[in-house]
């Protein structure tokens, strides 16, 4: 498709989205709630489709050399697509923030103040792998009022295009208002560019997705950024770390799924531990191919089991059975690391010692910060937000898990009598 005609069509998606957002701003939430139980059954009902279409995405992955994680991320069966329909179920049970007053006051002249949710508007979401964000990110922003321009990675162009299909089609038998949930159908470089410039349709754009993309859309975009960037997570084990506790939390923040943005990257260890911890938790991964890259005093401990832990590992975000580890001397140690390499996602201190963790907790700058529990839980559906739009690594709006009340805006409604100024 030539540039002229991918801006065409993505604008053409524009005005009919602004259009469907007023109509959705309209809804009440039980006409919501149906939509969305209508989606799950048509979801349900092209399970096969589905799957058919995710196989030939798979091949594609496995053509071009993805790694398994990589691929899992992509992969759908009957049991993930049930689990897709009943996340949207799931949303259609959870509280309606539309509407909802978040303070009131009246004023010494008689004017009565209300501040209340009301929905953003139109959303651009860009992401990448995962076929399921397609179903997360359209039913939570239909839940909360919202229009969505989706546009997915090339990877699971096939998977997207009927996941997109099947909510669409089972929202209309409801009452969905056309419009209101689109994928760009096409894989084309140029339509991130696009979507980045058109403010006068798109209130708000999300990027999920890899360090280019981000930037690409951060510094093309003419409309407020969330970014959901990669997930550079780290665990410290402290001096006082309770040892089994550590090496069930670390090997779970490492092993339980590798490939989501969650998992951690680094593993700092407190120096009087190191030689007791680190052989114990490079037995557990040796169970799952970790691959090991340390510091000087990692390699001294466990010899030629691991590679040598280069700058570039400190700021690497892996998505694979891949960890970088090292000793430090203390939890300033600890703390100056994590600060100066973490992409503000997600850390957690493994202790015993309250004040250690106190201080962990206040002197990192990351949106979501542990004591004794694995990073993993940093999810909207462990946090009870139900599904999520992702997460964010920004400070202002939305931080951390986004849930439905992250995709609201305010809305200030005044009262009078006949005052005047």
């Amino acid at each position: 498709m030539t540039p002229e005609t991918v801006k065409e069509e993505i604008y053409a998606m524009g005005k009919k989205a602004k259009q469907a957002a007023h109509r959705l701003s309209i809804l009440s939430e039980a006409q919501k709630n149906e939509i969305l139980c209508s989606m799950a059954v048509e979801l349900r009902a092209k399970t096969a489709e589905i799957i058919a279409e995710n196989l030939k995405d798979l091949e594609a992955a496995e053509e071009k050399g993805l790694s398994d994680a990589m691929v899992d991320r992509l992969r759908l069966d009957e049991a993930r697509v049930d689990a897709i329909a009943a996340g949207i179920e799931k949303v259609a049970t959870l509280p309606d923030p539309v509407g909802n007053v978040l303070d009131k006051w009246t004023r010494p002249n008689g004017i009565e103040i209300e501040q209340v949710r009301v929905p953003i508007g139109v959303i651009g979401i860009i992401y990448e792998s995962r076929p399921n964000v397609t179903s997360d990110a359209a039913v939570l922003c239909l839940k909360s009022g919202n229009a969505t321009i989706l546009r997915g990675g090339s990877e699971a162009i096939h998977s997207n295009r009927i996941i997109a299909q099947a909510l669409q089609e089972g929202g209309a038998k409801a009452g969905l208002p056309e419009g209101a949930i689109q994928l760009i159908p096409f894989t084309d470089r140029a339509s991130v560019n696009v979507m980045a410039g058109m403010d006068e349709y798109l209130d708000l754009i999300i990027p999920r997705g890899g360090t280019a993309l981000i930037n690409a859309v951060v510094t093309a975009a003419r409309m407020p950024v969330i970014k959901h960037y990669n997930g550079i997570c780290h665990a410290y084990v402290d001096s006082e770390a309770d040892i089994a506790m550590a090496v069930e939390v670390v090997d779970n923040t490492k092993t339980q799924k590798p490939s989501v943005c969650n998992a951690m990257e680094t593993l700092l260890v407190h120096e009087s531990v190191a030689e007791v911890f680190i052989p114990q938790i490079a037995d557990e991964w040796l169970k799952h191919e970790v691959e090991i890259r340390g510091d000087e005093a990692t390699q001294e401990i466990l010899g030629g089991r691991i590679e040598v832990a280069t700058e570039e590992d400190w700021t690497t975000e892996y998505l694979d059975y891949v960890v970088s580890v090292k000793v430090v001397k203390s939890l300033d140690e600890a703390i100056a690391h994590i600060n100066e390499y973490s992409s503000q996602h997600s850390e957690v201190i493994i202790t015993e010692n309250k004040a250690n963790a106190e201080r962990f907790l206040n002197e990192l700058d990351s949106a979501c910060v542990f004591h004794n529990a694995s990073t993993r839980f940093s999810d909207g559906e462990e946090f009870g937000f139900g599904a999520e739009i992702g997460i964010s690594t920004d400070k202002l709006h939305a931080r951390g898990p986004m849930g439905l009340k992250e995709l609201t805006s305010y809305q200030y409604r005044i009262r009078g009598n006949g005052q005047v100024r």
